[in-house]
């Protein structure tokens, strides 16, 4: 969970229309952003766990960082400066999506492949129709289909070797898409900053709790990390952060909604890939099955929605 993606609970999907002749290359551009970059952070954050950096203090670090470059940015173009009452809201939902959310997948990967941490956070939309549901939207038949055949594979991933390596990581990603589902319900109900606004006030408090966080623990940098690794808190900045959004922005505005929510399950198969090729992860028959039935559900939801 990149915080490009906080920005999705703060932005309402256009109508399902898509303009006349929008600029095809740019649009295929993010696409691939939407696809790969964010696919592709699971993987960045396994090689920066991997080469030394802590993971509250990497997250906190990747947050403020991104937070603070985009607050920057819309200050310098005129943006108002948020009111008390929206950085309190942007705390709130910095810390359902943040620090709960992305937060626990960061601490999950310390033992857990990327691409397993993607498949249970392509779940997501799963937690999200479910609490629709409890705030009086309740889903349809379809879509209790859906939220059925994916409970199937989450457990289908706890009966395998893929999350029973540790109890606490388990616990961890199966936390993570809940908040990330129960901040996204709750933030319609936020008063919010405009715009992008929202997403840096959440990125800016996020990291700050983060950064307590890790103080509070004692994490510290023992020694420096190789480059690999600065590299990877690099590419979670700018590219995770800052390009993936921007381009999610982009195809609001110019692609039919279910097009700019296909990343719920591609992500997933993205990160399998790149951690198998890349950090020689594999899944194992019980992950492979519930990678269908979670990816099944969640086009079957998304369907059903659009």
């Amino acid at each position: 969970m990149s915080s490009a993606t906080s920005s999705l609970s703060t932005t309402s999907l256009p109508a399902d229309t898509t303009p006349a002749d929008p600029n095809r290359g740019l649009l295929l551009f993010c696409l691939f952003a939407l696809y790969v970059v964010w696919g592709s952070t699971y993987l960045a954050i396994h090689w920066a766990l991997e080469g030394g950096f802590p993971p509250f203090l990497m997250a906190g670090l990747r947050f403020t960082l991104a937070g603070l470059i985009l607050y920057t940015v819309l200050r310098l173009r005129g943006d108002a400066h948020p009111s008390a009452r929206q950085w309190g809201a942007g705390a709130v939902l910095g810390f359902l999506l943040l620090v709960m959310g992305n937060g626990s997948v960061v601490f999950a990967q310390q033992w857990v492949p990327s691409g397993v941490a993607a498949l249970v956070v392509g779940s997501v939309p799963l937690w999200t129709a479910l609490f629709s549901g409890l705030f009086g939207q309740w889903p349809g038949r379809a879509e209790r289909w859906g939220l059925a055949i994916g409970f199937c594979g989450i457990i289908l991933l706890n009966l395998g070797s893929d999350m029973s390596g540790n109890l606490w990581a388990a616990f961890a990603l199966l936390v993570g898409p809940v908040s990330w589902a129960f901040g996204s319900i709750w933030s319609r109900r936020l008063p919010l900053a405009a715009g992008l606004m929202s997403s840096a006030t959440q990125m800016l408090t996020g990291g700050a709790m983060f950064l307590l966080l890790s103080f509070v623990r004692g994490e510290h940098l023992a020694a420096l990390p190789p480059a690999r690794a600065l590299l990877s808190v690099g590419y979670l900045v700018v590219f995770g952060s800052l390009v993936a959004f921007s381009a999610y922005g982009f195809l609001l505005r110019n692609a039919r909604p279910a097009v700019a929510t296909s990343y719920a399950y591609v992500n997933p198969m993205v990160a399998v890939l790149l951690g198998s090729f890349f950090a020689g992860e594999s899944l194992s028959t019980f992950g492979m099955l519930a990678m269908g039935a979670i990816l099944g559900a969640v086009v079957l939801i998304t369907r059903a929605r659009r």
